[in-house]
């Protein structure tokens, strides 16, 4: 899971507990200019491919974590529950995507839009 927050101009994302080790990262910052949309999206989390991991964790249906190449983009993935998941797609960033569980999607999207 991830925590997220917003601070000078940022979203600043932390990940929690043993995630940082399976995604081997333990906080992201992104430029908010750099967000191109943010949703909640259920479904993204429950196929069981997500590209070549590198480096990552995916054990299907219990963890996906890390860096993962799909359809010519560098994915950013941390969940465990999909129904937790938010989509944040990014541009002129190292990832694509980053597919992050939240504590409350539809709070973390309203978080995001409203600095947006």
């Amino acid at each position: 899971m991830v925590d997220l927050s917003i601070a000078e101009g940022k979203l600043v994302l932390h990940v929690r507990g043993a995630d940082k080790l399976w995604s081997f990262k333990s906080s992201l910052e992104i430029p908010l200019v750099h967000i191109a949309r943010v949703r909640a999206d259920a479904e993204i989390g429950r196929g069981w491919y997500h590209g070549i991991r590198m480096p990552g964790t995916n054990v299907p249906g219990v963890i996906t974590a890390g860096t993962f190449h799909q359809d010519g983009k560098r994915v950013f993935w941390d969940v465990h529950h999909p129904e937790k998941t938010i989509v944040i797609d990014l541009h002129d960033e190292q990832f694509n995507e980053l597919v992050i569980e939240v504590a409350d999607p539809e709070a973390a999207v309203r978080v995001i839009q409203n600095a947006l």
